[in-house]
């Protein structure tokens, strides 16, 4: 039976170099049983070297690792109750299905009549019934998972280590594949530790999301604590789309930005304090001029289908808007905020780096403005092309008529 309170993997002040730089800086990470654990953060933040520490495949230069409560310091990857997914399934592709999942259980002597239930049984744990004897070769993409997945799962590890194993599938497939593993995962009661650098595939399928960056972690919490509750300005921007701005706590319940002061749900702070200011898109509501509590000019519109996202320039600062209501470039609109939408966030070394759109809207900007003048150079050549043909025609042509004068 689970425990779900009983801690599985315990990682202790792990540190990793390579060529002296630091890849894990003091990280310190605890996994209970039974958990779905995703370690998020984009490329060279240090959430595969993460994996192959917990699997043994990498030795710390620091610090240690305990599974159960057992230093697994120096123990090879083979003696621990793990088995991993990667990127690349390594599947036999001259092994059909039933030998690709059956092959580590041969290799550890399982008596055949175990072999067949068990194998049967991961199939039809991961859809494959009936896919037994099909060659490996001839499976979509999704299916060549499937069997990755039962491959792993038919050897009973304790811990299933998934590296980054969605990102060869195309959009749809993936989404279906996130519902599958997370149902693998509830029916099996196993812990699983999922790499992605995918902030929909982290909020889709965790119980708890690890977010990462420069080889530390910035925060741990449940999908909806890290999307409403971030804690520095790094994990708001990273996890969705956030406007950032600077600010200062009045007081208890009360915060200042952009020339304005708001109600809010936050407290703690000293008064006074210069805090981070973070309030998601989705959460501001474009009203009429007179009634908003911020008033800005559109200078940017993008339809997305569900909704338009829209950018306000308001006193230099750039908001990002997702909203069902329109409103059109140069238009004069307010900004309406509850008090439940602003999210205060104490100073760190990532203030002032992220949530400001002015980028956005000047990349935008630069793009369209390239759009432009590649459509101005492509008529340029298409009519310096076609008044070409148009001499060639007209020489043939004289040329023709010279022949039939000579001719005459």
């Amino acid at each position: 039976m689970l425990n779900h309170e009983k801690n599985i993997i315990e990682l202790k002040n792990i540190t990793v170099r390579f060529d002296g730089e630091t890849i894990l800086d003091d990280l310190n990470l605890t996994i209970r049983d039974g958990e779905f654990v995703t370690l998020l953060g984009s490329s060279g933040c240090g959430k595969t070297t993460t994996l192959r520490i917990i699997a043994g495949f990498l030795e710390p230069d620091e610090g240690e690792v305990f599974f159960d409560s057992k230093n697994m310091n120096g123990v090879p990857a083979h003696k621990r109750e793990v088995n991993t997914i990667f990127q690349r399934y390594a599947l036999f592709p001259h092994y059909n299905v039933f030998d690709n999942v059956a092959y580590g259980l041969k290799v550890r002597h399982v008596p055949k009549d175990e072999i067949r239930e068990r194998v049967m049984e991961m199939l039809r744990l991961v859809n494959l019934e009936g896919f037994a004897k099909r060659s490996v070769a001839k499976l979509s993409g999704g299916q060549q998972q499937r069997v990755a997945i039962a491959r792993a799962l038919v050897l009973k590890p304790k811990v299933l280590l998934l590296d980054e194993p969605l990102s060869a599938l195309d959009a749809k497939l993936r989404k279906d594949m996130q519902v599958e593993l997370r149902n693998i995962q509830q029916a099996t009661g196993i812990t699983f530790i999922f790499v992605t650098h995918d902030q929909e595939e982290a909020l889709s399928m965790s119980d708890t999301v690890v977010v990462m960056n420069e080889g530390k972690i910035q925060q741990i919490g449940s999908p909806e604590d890290i999307y409403n509750e971030p804690q520095n300005a790094f994990v708001a921007d990273f996890i969705g789309e956030s406007n950032i701005l600077d600010g200062v706590m009045k007081e208890d319940f009360k915060a200042s930005f952009s020339g304005h002061t708001f109600q809010c749900v936050d407290k703690g702070f000293t008064p006074g304090e210069a805090v981070d200011i973070v309030v998601r898109p989705e959460d501001v509501d474009i009203v009429k001029p007179e009634n908003g509590m911020l008033r800005g000019t559109v200078t940017s519109v993008t339809f997305l289908g569900v909704h338009y996202e829209i950018i306000v320039d308001i006193g230099g600062f750039k908001w990002m808007i997702q909203t069902t209501d329109y409103a059109g470039v140069g238009d004069t609109v307010g900004l309406s905020i509850d008090p439940d939408a602003i999210h205060v966030m104490k100073k760190s070394k990532y203030s002032g780096l992220y949530g400001d759109y002015s980028t956005f809207s000047d990349e935008m900007e630069e793009m369209n403005q390239m759009s432009e003048e590649l459509a101005e150079e492509y008529a340029e050549e298409l009519a310096a092309q076609r008044a070409e043909e148009e001499e060639e025609e007209k020489d043939d042509a004289s040329g023709g008529s010279a022949e039939e004068g000579a001719g005459t």
